[in-house]
């Protein structure tokens, strides 16, 4: 009996840590992606943040050319063909109002652009802005990745306090050599006082609450949503310039699952 029981604790004890699926896209269909799932960010950022805050080369469009789904994969693709006073199109896609969380594991299973100006990120920001404007909502960078780079993942958040601005944004760095001629699984892990980065379940940087913290440290008690995107160029991507003969470039995106 005693065999049995510790069985049946170990049964129910596994349930209980048990990851919920509450939402997900696994691109299992063709063309526009899911509009129950995503919006588009559209343009330059203009009037309110032109060049989307980091003098981005790119024109947002939700054209099929710059998004769309096909052998089972959301492609976000750059091209060079102005638009808008802009060089290159490419695609911003959001789940704001569609998907928007608090706490939980994010996974986006990805293959990343190649070459000079490229400047893919699987991201998150705050839905609501309660704590205000950027920084001081916060901002999760699950995946970052510049071509002038290649390989080198970035995990990080911004908060008021700590921030890429003032250089004291909490990063962390690993190296994938093959990210852009292969799929990896970019995730986090998003607790009340913790937030754990990964790339195919290995662990390789983890930010904790310090206990001094309030909302300028700490904004990531409010829901956020997720963001997809391919921008060229800007302050980082194209801190080295931007290769021209390397167009169009894609992001290639096999799921997103996010769970509770």
């Amino acid at each position: 009996m005693r065999y049995l029981f510790t069985a049946a604790t170990l049964v129910i004890l596994f349930t209980a840590c048990e990851k919920k699926p509450i939402w997900s896209d696994e691109f299992n269909y063709s063309g526009t992606p899911d509009s129950t799932k995503w919006n588009y960010d559209l343009g330059d950022g203009c009037p309110n943040v032109c060049g989307w805050g980091n003098n981005e080369a790119e024109y947002y469009t939700k054209n099929l050319k710059n998004a769309r789904v096909e052998n089972g994969l959301l492609i976000i693709e750059a091209h060079m063909d102005s638009l808008g006073g802009k060089a290159y199109t490419s695609a911003r896609m959001v789940s704001k109002g569609k998907g928007d969380w608090l706490y939980g594991r994010i996974e986006v299973r990805a293959k990343l652009p190649r070459g000079k100006g490229t400047w893919p990120a699987i991201w998150m920001l705050s839905t609501d802005w309660k704590y205000g404007g950027w920084p001081e909502s916060g901002e999760i960078d699950i995946m970052e990745h510049v071509g002038y780079d290649p390989g080198v993942i970035h995990g990080t958040i911004h908060t008021e306090a700590y921030n890429h601005v003032k250089g004291t944004q909490k990063e962390g760095k690993l190296t994938i050599e093959d990210a852009m001629e292969e799929f990896h699984v970019y995730a986090i892990d998003w607790n009340e006082d913790k937030m754990d980065f990964y790339v195919d379940d290995d662990l390789y940087h983890s930010v904790t609450r310090d206990p001094k913290d309030d909302f300028k440290g700490w904004p990531f008690d409010q829901r956020f949503h997720l963001i997809l995107n391919l921008a060229v160029g800007g302050n980082w991507g194209g801190k080295e310039g931007i290769d021209e003969s390397i167009w169009p470039q894609r992001m290639e995106v096999d799921y997103v699952r996010v769970y509770k």
